[in-house]
């Protein structure tokens, strides 16, 4: 590995979680954790309805942990979970209408960090670097575990 390699991939790692707890931080206010704030981001983007199992996958955790992230999102009144008729023991979640009502808030949050932080970058860097990152997630998707 080069080191241009090595730097470029602990610096992906170390701006992803800087990005990620500088958003937590500023969604705290509206009563989200980054856990909270995750599940409705993944929901709302995903469609009303997401099974149990595809919002774990979303948002990356494993099933038990996602069970009691939703049961703190069931009794803060932002999501309802509801069995199917054909198959009892899966369950989809749903948004509720307090957590609709976030949806524009956290949006507004989001984009006012993203535009803070690349509001200097010009358009060509940005483009580049979005192209390398997708050349990175599409080969991660087709990888092997």
């Amino acid at each position: 590995m080069t080191v241009a390699a090595e730097k470029f991939s602990r610096l992906l790692g170390e701006t992803h979680r800087l990005w990620r707890a500088r958003l937590d931080q500023r969604l705290k206010p509206l009563g989200l954790s980054q856990a909270r704030w995750l599940a409705i981001f993944h929901l709302a983007r995903g469609g009303d309805g997401l099974t149990q199992t595809e919002l774990a996958g979303r948002i990356g955790i494993e099933g038990p942990t996602l069970v009691r992230l939703l049961d703190r999102l069931t009794a803060s009144g932002h999501i309802e979970r509801r069995g199917l008729p054909h198959d009892r023991r899966c369950k989809t979640v749903h948004l509720s209408r307090k957590a609709r009502g976030l949806l524009k808030k956290m949006i507004a949050v989001a984009d006012s960090l993203r535009e803070e932080l690349l509001q200097d970058i010009p358009q060509r860097e940005l483009e580049t670097g979005g192209r390398l990152l997708l050349k990175l997630k599409k080969r991660l998707e087709a990888a092997k575990p």
